[in-house]
C-alpha cells in the first residue's frame, strides 16, 4: 500500500507542477497591444483597430504577420471582455493558459488544473474554438452600435453557439464554406456565444444552441431549415427585398432608362447568360439602393436581343453599364468573367450621382456639397437655381451640357427648384419675397456642419454663350483666388421632397410582409400556420358568434336548455366507463396527403425539428381499405401539431422505398415473396414509416401475423427487427408449416395489417422505437419513374 501512497503522490504532484507550468502566461495582452493596464475600453478599441488593420495578413505579406494578427485579436477579445480582463489582472491566466481557473468556475479551482488535451475531450470549447469563430465574434454593444445600422447596406448572418454545444460540430463545415462564400459577397458573418453574451442572445431571441438568423434593416430572421449550403445561399437571398433588381427587356427599356429624371439617380444594367440575377449583384443592388437603380438583361432571351446589339454586348463575360443623363450612350462600362466585390463597389461608389444631380434632400447635399475641412482640398458647388415648368427646359438643358464637358474634382454641378427649395433659393439669391425669380447661377462653398457658406452669384440663367463664358471665366478665377466668394450666409437645411414617398414604402413594406406569408403558405408545409389561423378564427369566432347568440337567443329557450344541460352531467357522471384518449384529437377528420414528388420537399425534407410524418405504404388495389384501418388508428394522435400523415403508392415508387431500406440496413429483415422466376420481391404493402426530416431518421412499423399462430402474434415485437427473428424462430420449430406459405399470407388478411399500429404509434411518442439514420433523404423525382 506504501508503493501506490507513494506513485499516487508522485503523480498528484507532476499534475500540479504541470498546471503551475501552464499557468505562467504565454503573452501579455497589455504589451502586445501596447497600452496600459489602466486603459479604458475606447482606447483599448482604438489601437486594436489600428493594429488588426496594419497586421491584416491580406495587407501585411510579412511572414509573422498571420501569427501577430492572431496574438492582437486574442488580447484584444481578453481586455474587451471585464470577466476574462479583471481574471487575467488578478491571476494572470488566459483562457489558453487555464481555462478552468477563471471566476466562472470558482476560486478553489485556481490551483488544480488538468491540460484538456491530457483527457482529448473532443469539446466545442473555447481553447479549440476555431481562429473563424474568434473573429466574427459579437458582442452585445458591438452589434447595437456596428452590426444593426451596418445591416441597412448588407444582410448579416450570425451563428448562435456555445463552448459545450455538441451539435455545433456538425454544423461546422457547411458554415465555414458558406461564411468563406458569403464573405466574398459582401454578407456580414457574426458568431454569439451564448456562454459570454447571454445578454445578446436573449436580444436577439435565440434559446437553443446551435441556431443561424439573418439581420437586415434591423429585423432578425431565423433560419428553419436544414443546415445546407443550398438552403443558407437561398436564406441569405430570401432576406433582401423584392424590388431590388428590374427585369430589363426590349419593351421596357426607355421606361426604365428615362426614369433618371423621377428618380434623381443613375441607372446601372447588368448583361449576363443566366437567367437568375446572380446573388452578388442583388447585395450591390442592396448596398447602394439609395443612389442607383438596378436593372437586369438575360442575354438568352430573344426579347433582350435590340439591346445587345444597340449598346454592341459581347456574350463571353457579363457587361455592366451605367446610365446618367443620357440614356443612349452609357457613361461609364465595365467587363469581366469573374467580377469581384471590390471592383463593382468601386465601380458603384464612381458614379453614385448624376453629372447634375438635383438637390431633393440635406443627405444629397452634404454628400455633393461637402463641408471644407483642413486636410481636405477645397469643394465648390456650382448651383443652377430654377423652376421645374416646360419655360425652363432649355436653360436646364444648356446647364447640363455645360456641366458635362467642365467636369472637375473640386467642382460639383447641381441645380434645385425654387418652389420647393425657397427658404434656400431666398439666402442665395438675397432675394427677400417669395416670388418667382430670373434663374441664376450660384457658386458656393460650405464652411462647417451648423451651415455656414461662402457664396457667390455669378449670372442670370437663360443657357446662352455668353452665360456659359462668364461661368467659365468664373470658374478659372475661382481656381487663383478664392477670395471671389465674397458673401456668407448661414444656409437652412433642406427639405426632403421625397418625404411624400414615406407612403409608397410603408405600401411596399406591407407587401413584402404579405408576399411573405403568402409565400410560407404555398411553399412550406401549410400545417405550421395553424397556430396563427387558429388565432384568428376564434377571434372572429367570438366577435362575431357571441352577437349572433344574443340575437336569436331567447328566454323561452334558456329554459328549456337548463334540464338538459343536467341531464347530460347526470349521463357523464353515471358513465364513467367510457374511454377518453390521452390525446383528444383537435378534428373530426385525418387528414392523409399523397407522398409525392410535388409535395417530397414541404412534407419530408423541410419539416421543421420536432415534426414527423406518419407514411402509410401501400398500393392501388390496397388503397381504400388501408387508408380506412389507417384513418381509425392514428385518430386519437391526431391532437398533436408535430404529427403529419401522408402515404406513399408502392406501384410507382417502389425504387424509392428500396433505395431507403438499403439506408437502413437493419429494416432489411423483412419476409420476401418469391415469384415464379425465382427472384426475391419485398412486399411493402401495410408497413408505415415514421420519417424526421430534419435529424434524418425513421422508424418502421410492420405488418403483424394474424393468422392462426397466435402465439407467433403476441411473441412479435412490432416496429423491431426482434420481431421479424421471433416469427422467423417459430417457422423453424414447426417446419410443417413452412412449405404452407401460400396459406398463411392468404390468412394475413389486408384489413389486419394494420391492427397493432396504436400501440406502436404509443410507443413512437414515447422514443422507445429502434432508430434508423439516413445520410441523405433519396429524392422521388430523380430515382423512381411513374408507371
Amino acid at each position: 500500500m506504501s508503493s501506490v501512497a507513494l506513485l499516487t503522490s508522485v503523480f498528484t504532484s507532476l499534475l500540479l507542477l504541470t498546471g503551475v507550468t501552464h499557468a505562467g502566461p504565454d503573452m501579455d495582452p497589455y504589451k502586445i497591444l501596447g497600452v496600459s493596464r489602466g486603459a479604458s475600453q475606447a482606447e483599448i478599441k482604438k489601437v486594436y483597430k489600428r493594429l488588426a488593420k496594419e497586421w491584416h495578413p491580406d495587407k501585411n505579406k510579412n511572414p509573422g504577420a498571420e501569427d501577430m494578427f492572431i496574438k492582437i485579436t486574442k488580447s484584444y477579445e481578453i481586455l474587451s471582455n471585464e470577466d476574462k480582463r479583471a481574471n487575467y489582472d488578478r491571476y494572470g491566466q488566459t483562457d489558453d493558459t487555464q481555462p478552468y481557473g477563471s471566476g466562472r468556475y470558482g476560486q478553489q479551482h485556481d490551483n488544480f488544473y488538468f491540460d484538456e488535451s491530457f483527457f482529448n475531450f473532443p469539446f466545442n470549447g473555447q481553447n479549440h474554438r476555431d481562429f473563424a469563430d474568434s473573429k466574427y465574434t459579437l458582442h452585445f454593444n458591438q452589434y447595437i452600435n456596428d452590426v444593426v445600422p451596418d445591416s441597412y447596406k448588407r444582410p448579416y448572418l450570425i451563428k448562435i453557439t456555445s463552448d459545450w454545444c455538441f451539435s455545433c460540430i456538425h454544423i461546422e463545415p457547411v458554415w465555414k464554406e458558406v461564411v468563406q462564400e458569403m464573405e466574398t459577397l459582401g454578407v456580414g458573418i457574426g458568431v454569439v456565444d451564448v456562454g459570454y453574451e447571454r445578454r445578446l442572445a436573449n436580444h436577439l431571441g435565440a434559446h437553443r444552441t446551435p441556431s443561424i438568423l439573418g439581420v437586415i434593416n434591423g429585423k432578425v430572421t431565423f433560419f428553419h431549415y436544414a443546415v445546407a449550403k443550398e438552403h443558407l445561399k437561398q436564406f441569405v437571398e430570401d432576406l433582401l427585398p423584392q424590388r431590388l433588381v428590374e427585369r430589363v427587356t426590349d419593351k421596357n427599356d426607355l421606361q426604365f432608362l428615362n426614369s433618371w429624371h423621377e428618380l434623381n439617380k443613375p441607372h446601372v444594367l447588368l448583361f449576363d447568360q443566366v437567367p437568375v440575377v446572380p446573388l452578388l449583384y442583388k447585395l450591390t443592388a442592396f448596398a447602394y439602393k439609395d443612389y442607383l437603380q438596378f436593372g437586369y438583361v438575360d442575354q438568352g432571351l430573344s426579347e433582350t436581343a435590340n439591346l445587345q446589339k444597340q449598346f454592341n454586348i459581347n456574350t463571353y463575360a457579363p457587361t455592366m453599364l451605367v446610365f446618367k443623363e443620357n440614356i443612349d450612350k452609357p457613361a461609364d462600362i465595365i467587363q469581366a468573367k469573374g467580377m469581384k466585390k471590390q471592383i463593382i463597389d468601386e465601380f458603384m461608389s464612381n458614379n453614385k450621382f448624376l453629372l447634375a444631380p438635383r438637390l431633393v434632400n440635406q443627405k444629397l447635399f452634404d454628400e455633393l456639397c461637402p463641408v471644407k475641412q483642413f486636410h481636405r482640398r477645397r469643394k465648390y458647388c456650382v448651383l443652377l437655381i430654377t423652376g421645374d415648368e416646360e419655360t425652363f427646359s432649355s436653360g436646364n438643358q444648356a446647364f447640363l451640357s455645360f456641366a458635362s464637358t467642365n467636369t472637375k474634382e473640386v467642382v460639383r454641378f447641381a441645380y434645385v427648384y425654387q418652389r420647393l427649395q425657397q427658404p434656400l433659393c431666398d439666402i442665395l439669391m438675397q432675394n427677400k419675397d417669395s416670388t418667382q425669380s430670373q434663374p441664376q447661377v450660384v457658386i458656393l462653398e460650405r464652411r462647417n456642419t451648423a451651415g455656414k457658406a461662402l457664396f457667390k452669384p455669378v449670372t442670370a440663367w437663360n443657357g446662352s454663350e455668353e452665360d456659359k463664358q462668364l461661368l467659365l471665366d468664373e470658374l478659372e478665377r475661382l481656381q487663383k483666388d478664392p477670395s471671389i466668394l465674397s458673401h456668407d450666409a448661414m444656409l437652412p437645411e433642406l427639405n426632403n421632397e421625397f418625404a411624400s414617398m414615406f407612403v409608397i414604402r410603408w405600401i411596399y413594406a406591407s407587401y413584402d410582409y404579405l408576399s411573405e406569408v403568402i409565400d410560407d403558405i404555398l411553399h412550406n408545409n401549410w400545417r405550421e400556420m395553424m397556430p396563427l389561423l387558429s388565432l384568428i378564427f376564434s377571434a372572429l369566432f367570438i366577435l362575431f358568434g357571441t352577437v349572433v347568440i344574443q340575437a336569436f337567443s331567447d328566454s323561452g329557450e334558456d329554459k328549456q336548455t337548463k334540464p338538459k344541460a343536467k341531464d347530460g352531467s347526470k349521463a357523464e357522471n353515471g358513465s364513467p366507463g367510457t374511454g377518453t384518449s390521452s390525446r383528444p384529437p383537435k378534428k373530426n377528420f385525418v387528414e392523409v396527403t399523397e407522398l409525392t414528388d410535388i409535395t417530397y420537399m414541404s412534407n419530408l425534407v423541410k419539416l421543421r425539428p420536432g415534426h414527423m410524418n406518419i407514411v402509410l405504404v401501400l398500393t392501388d388495389a390496397s388503397k381504400n381499405i388501408l387508408l380506412s384501418k389507417f384513418a381509425k388508428e392514428v385518430y386519437s394522435f391526431t391532437g398533436s401539431l408535430t404529427l403529419h400523415f401522408s402515404f406513399l403508392n408502392i406501384d410507382k415508387h417502389s425504387e424509392w422505398m428500396n433505395m431507403l431500406m438499403e439506408y437502413a440496413q437493419d429494416t432489411m429483415q423483412i419476409d420476401a415473396d418469391e415469384d415464379d422466376g425465382g427472384n426475391y420481391k419485398i412486399d411493402y404493402t401495410g408497413h408505415v414509416l415514421a420519417l424526421n426530416g430534419y435529424k434524418k431518421y425513421l422508424c418502421l412499423f410492420k405488418p403483424v401475423y394474424t393468422g392462426e399462430d397466435l402465439d407467433s402474434k403476441s411473441s412479435e415485437d412490432e416496429g423491431g427487427s426482434s420481431g421479424v427473428r421471433s416469427r422467423s424462430s417459430s417457422r423453424d420449430d414447426h417446419p410443417s408449416r413452412k412449405p404452407n406459405r401460400s396459406r398463411s399470407i392468404s390468412t394475413l388478411q389486408i384489413h389486419h395489417k394494420l391492427d397493432r399500429l396504436g400501440l406502436w404509434m404509443e410507443r413512437l411518442l414515447e422514443g422507445t422505437l429502434p432508430r434508423y439514420y439516413i445520410p441523405t433523404w433519396p429524392g422521388l423525382d430523380k430515382i423512381t419513374p411513374s408507371k
